[in-house]
């Protein structure tokens, strides 16, 4: 058993659990974002369910809604890439959204940033596992690759509120690209006390999308924000 899913006697491992049924609606809304690849989709919510509980990633009471709530909540943000992308996800955790997006964008090139040894590990072997050829694990925090990483657009979810996302994941695009940020209901809330990070990082007006309307009966609400003359 891998270190990372050991736990001491007083916290004994949580047991995994079976995946979700990918049934009726959500199955059609799977074909739509991930194509052929479904079989991958499908693979790596087994991952979530299975390994992800085991270490620790995510709780065992988000299993039976890994499809609609977070696999194809961010599957959808696809539809926001520009083609051939080079796509940093800051914070990356569970792979969601980074290797949600990988999947469903095949064309874009990923590098998932995460500062923890046992997500690194557990994002290294479900890359691995799926044969994702297109997306690459760095381990360290967004600010420590800044120069080094220069990419087309920033994605992130559940990392920060936006006024402390801003300063770290705008000096990636090195003056031109996107941050995409999926947020919630405190979306308006959170651009309004944004506004002087924006201005001192140079960001555009925040605007706040919608996207999946059409696939998924909660859709998924994102924050763009463009630096320079992005794509």
């Amino acid at each position: 058993m891998p270190p990372q899913s050991t736990r001491d006697a007083e916290n004994p491992p949580i047991e995994p659990q079976d995946p979700p049924e990918l049934t009726g609606d959500l199955l059609t809304a799977a074909e739509e974002l991930f194509g052929d690849r479904i079989a991958l989709a499908v693979r790596f919510v087994e991952h979530l369910s299975s390994t992800g509980i085991e270490w620790g990633l995510l709780g065992p009471r988000e299993v039976p809604r890994l499809w609609e709530r977070h696999v194809l909540n961010c599957a959808v943000v696809g539809d926001l890439l520009p083609e051939g992308a080079l796509v940093a996800d800051v914070g990356s955790g569970a792979g969601l959204p980074g290797l949600a997006l990988a999947l469903a964008r095949p064309d874009c090139q990923f590098i998932l940033i995460e500062p923890l040894e046992r997500r690194v590990a557990w994002l290294d072997m479900v890359v691995d596992d799926l044969g994702l050829d297109h997306v690459d694990v760095v381990r360290a925090r967004s600010e420590q690759v800044v120069g080094n990483v220069v990419v087309d657009i920033v994605t992130a979810r559940a990392v920060s509120a936006l006024k402390t996302l801003i300063p770290l994941t705008l000096p990636l695009l090195q003056g031109s690209g996107q941050l995409l940020a999926i947020k919630g209901r405190s979306a308006a809330e959170e651009v309004k006390s944004a506004a002087k990070v924006l201005k001192k990082h140079k960001g555009s007006t925040p605007i706040i999308e919608t996207v999946g309307e059409d696939l998924l009966a909660e859709p998924t609400t994102v924050v763009r924000v463009r630096v320079g003359s992005s794509r």
